[in-house]
């Protein structure tokens, strides 16, 4: 599977991996989150370094759905149930400016995006009480969010809200232009080089499987930070989701709006101008990392929708992506704990990174460069609710459970239970070979064995029909076929199965 912003063949200036060189910041990642940090540092005079483990958007932002718009769903009433109007308006404050800052810097690149109108939708009675509760909230935000009586949907509503004016893009044009910008600024842009640590003392070190380079500061864009520091991978919930691209028969049948259903499974539809012709996005579907028996099944499943609604439609690219939702729901962006204050971080948007993104690297730049933003302020000073602490609390008592049923259950059945030797095309299993858990999968004709134990803290991976690859239901690290990893926050891969240690648990 290759989302449709991926599917091109496009060149990325880079730069090589000189070891122990020296920066005045080191960005960890090449997303929107990454590139943007980097970008305002190199602005300011700082040399800055944008060391990439895989290639520029192979993370969150090359998979998304790519809608810029403070209309999200319900997110804003699902915050206000656990914090003050205060601290919502903060976050509808942060991402006006991320928002507002990105359309500026697009503008001014000729970078193409399109103006849309932005919708959350409801097709049953509950549904329609979230969509009237983000109504309330949103308009205390001071969002001109309206009801439509009306949609361009192929079915039938029980509520709508609308916040006219937002965006949309491709979100490989918005990285080559940051890319682009930040070169000229004398920015090194390296891709291909894994961080496996930093360490801090009279500077920072980062340690990469090429070689160490040092930095005064580290900013981690990874999606989830890939140091344990602040346990920030026990405080976020990872979820995978679905995409697809559609071909109509008849392109005056795709809805011109941004929408999002309120209930789930979510339901998410945007169009996309290709130079072929016009494509109907759709998404949604999502679950936990990890969790679900069948990935597959849930993309046929949105897939179903999709044609049920728009008969005729040719499937042209299929993907998903994940996303980190922190357990009191508001991002974390700041300084990393124990890192002795050279590094920083961002995580946990929600799926809606593209205007937290940005809000996130104009707060980190603001603090390293001496900056003052008046949201920010409110949302570090925010105090957890004691609906926020409970979720954190089941969530890691959740994983606790996962983590010892999975043992349980692979020791239960191991080779004897009828599992064949080697796993038909594009399928994977965990059995037991001589008390190892081991992971054998059978991708492109090759039949891969390694060990089933994520590197990160033990988990038992399960195999991705989908995606085919190995996810990890604790926190959701994911590798490949071969034991690459694809996703933090291991640093680590996958080892063979003659390689693994003994097994522990």
């Amino acid at each position: 599977m290759t989302s449709l912003w991926l599917d091109t063949a496009r060149q990325f200036p880079v730069d090589p991996f000189i070891p122990e060189s020296r920066y005045d910041a080191v960005v960890v990642g090449a997303g929107i989150t990454g590139l943007a940090s980097a970008l305002l540092l190199a602005r300011s005079g700082m040399k800055v370094a944008v060391l990439e483990a895989r290639t520029v958007g192979a993370g969150t932002t090359g998979n998304t759905t790519a809608k810029l718009s403070l209309l999200q769903g319900t997110v804003l009433s699902a915050l206000r149930r656990q914090y003050a109007q205060k601290v919502v308006n903060a976050y509808v404050e942060a991402n006006r400016e991320g928002q507002a800052w990105l359309l500026r810097f697009l503008e001014e690149r000729s970078v193409p995006f399109q103006n849309r109108d932005a919708y959350t939708f409801s097709v049953t009675d509950s549904g329609a009480e979230q969509v009237a509760a983000e109504l309330k909230v949103a308009r205390a935000a001071g969002l001109d969010v309206e009801e439509a009586a009306d949609t361009e949907l192929p079915f039938a509503t029980r509520r709508t809200v609308t916040l006219r004016g937002q965006a949309q893009f491709n979100p490989m044009d918005v990285l080559e232009a940051l890319a682009t910008d930040f070169r000229e600024h004398g920015g090194v842009l390296v891709e291909g080089v894994r961080v496996r640590n930093v360490k801090t003392g009279a500077d920072a070190t980062v340690e990469t499987y090429a070689g160490t380079v040092h930095a005064d500061l580290v900013v981690l864009a990874t999606g989830i930070p890939i140091l344990d520091r602040g346990m920030y991978f026990a405080k976020l919930k990872a979820s995978q989701s679905y995409a697809a691209a559609l071909r109509l028969p008849d392109p005056a049948a795709i809805p011109s709006g941004m929408y999002l259903s309120a209930e789930k499974p979510g339901r998410s539809l945007r169009s996309y101008p290709a130079a072929t012709g016009e494509l109907l996005v759709v998404g949604g579907n999502g679950h936990q990392v990890g969790r679900e028996p069948s990935p597959r099944r849930r993309l046929d499943e949105l897939l179903d929708w999709a044609v049920s609604y728009f008969p005729g439609a040719e499937v042209t690219h299929t993907w998903s992506g994940e996303d980190y939702q922190a357990t009191n729901l508001m991002p974390f962006i700041g300084k990393l704990p124990r890192g002795g204050g050279r590094i920083f971080f961002a995580t946990g948007y929600n799926k809606w990174g593209m205007s937290n993104s940005i809000a996130a690297a104009l707060d980190i730049s603001a603090q390293i460069l001496g900056g003052n933003l008046h949201w920010a302020d409110t949302i570090h000073r925010r105090v957890t609710s004691p609906a926020g602490a409970a979720a954190a609390i089941n969530l890691n008592a959740d994983v606790a459970r996962t983590l010892a049923q999975s043992w349980a259950k692979v020791r239960r059945g191991g080779p004897e239970a009828g599992v064949p030797t080697v796993p038909a095309e594009g399928e994977g299993t965990v059995v037991l070979k001589d008390g190892r858990p081991v992971a054998v999968s059978t991708v492109d004709g090759v039949t891969c064995r390694l060990s089933a134990v994520c590197t990160h803290l033990g988990g038992l991976v399960s195999w991705n029909d989908a995606e085919k690859s190995w996810d990890c239901p604790l926190h959701g690290s994911r590798f490949s076929a071969t034991g690459e990893v694809l996703q933090g926050p291991t640093t680590r891969n996958l080892p063979t199965a003659a390689d693994q240690k003994s097994p522990g648990h």
